[in-house]
């Protein structure tokens, strides 16, 4: 049976069936997945506090699934046979990009699997920090709008912006109105952003949730834009944000330009890590122009692209 006929149904199921699709180049690649989260952990344990008391922040419940230690972490990832992952962090206030951006650096230099990134807050030394953050090798940035509470319209950050456009540095962009809608939130601010900056590579995480329909506008729209996976598809988000029923004969329309990208939002997420790739499964066999091409430019040569990773 090929890997888009067998089925995940569980986290032991992940190393084998991702072994089974031949990944890079040389057929023995793993995954890259762009959008995985590690922070200090007095951070996390706030993060992790936030989404204990889910029901009275969203409306309902959000166990997360991954609450281990950092090490068990690790193991997990390495388990399910991920051999990239971008370990993103962001600020909620000013005065903290920078130190957070610093710890993430400075994290990745100690763990092999890790992808330098940073992030970004509306203030007038976001220029600054950044440009440090290149020169030492950041290759993705993490933009989080809703938890931000920030304008991505700010003046404060059109530098910002055209620095990373002109680096071509890929910004992971939670700015859609999901799971709760924000001060800033929605693709039509976010849309303002690329016409002042048609050339940022900009990802859409979690698809634009719950705005796909202009989500896939603004790809269509703008070629550097690139659409993540994250929490799209699994049976917990269907029940707050479903996909169009044709999701996967649009996405055919962008598989072919590499811009959908595997992300997850390990470990927070309340449900199980396959959940995810059966989900991205399941879309690659409901379409026959998607197929196994499909999988394995999601799940590997697309983002190992988006993130300048070695190729195999």
């Amino acid at each position: 049976m090929s890997p888009l006929e067998r089925p995940l149904t569980c986290d032991d199921d992940v190393a084998g069936w991702v072994r089974s699709l031949r990944l890079g180049p040389d057929g023995g690649s793993g995954l890259v997945d762009v959008h995985v989260h590690f922070l200090p952990e007095r951070v996390l344990r706030k993060v992790w506090a936030f989404f204990d008391d889910a029901a009275a922040n969203y409306g309902y419940e959000w166990p997360i699934h991954y609450k281990r230690p950092e090490d068990e972490r690790l193991a997990l990832l390495r388990s399910f046979a991920v051999e990239r992952f971008a370990p993103l962090v962001y600020p909620h206030k000013p005065d903290m990009a920078a130190w957070l951006t610093g710890w993430a650096l400075d994290w990745a230099a100690s763990i092999p699997e890790a992808v330098p990134s940073a992030t970004l807050f509306p203030e007038g030394s976001v220029t600054d920090y950044l440009s440090d953050a290149l020169s030492r090798g950041a290759r993705v940035v993490k933009a989080h709008v809703q938890v931000g509470g920030y304008d991505p319209r700010d003046p404060l950050l059109d530098p910002a912006w055209g620095l990373l456009a002109e680096a071509g540095i890929p910004v992971i962009t939670h700015c859609g109105d999901g799971p709760r809608q924000g001060n800033y939130t929605g693709m039509g601010i976010i849309g303002e952003v690329l016409e002042r900056h048609p050339r940022l590579p900009l990802v859409l995480a979690h698809a634009g949730l719950p705005e796909y329909d202009e989500a896939l506008a603004l790809a269509k729209r703008f070629p550097t834009v690139r659409l993540d996976t994250t929490m799209v598809g699994t049976p917990f988000t269907e029940g707050f944000a479903p996909l169009p029923r044709d999701w996967p004969e649009r996405l055919a329309d962008l598989s072919g330009e590499g811009r959908v990208v595997l992300g997850t939002d390990f470990p927070n997420i309340p449900y199980a890590y396959w959940r995810q790739l059966e989900a991205i499964r399941s879309w690659a066999a409901a379409d026959d122009r998607l197929g196994e091409d499909f999988l394995r430019s999601v799940l590997h040569d697309a983002p190992a692209a988006m993130l300048g990773t070695p190729a195999g």
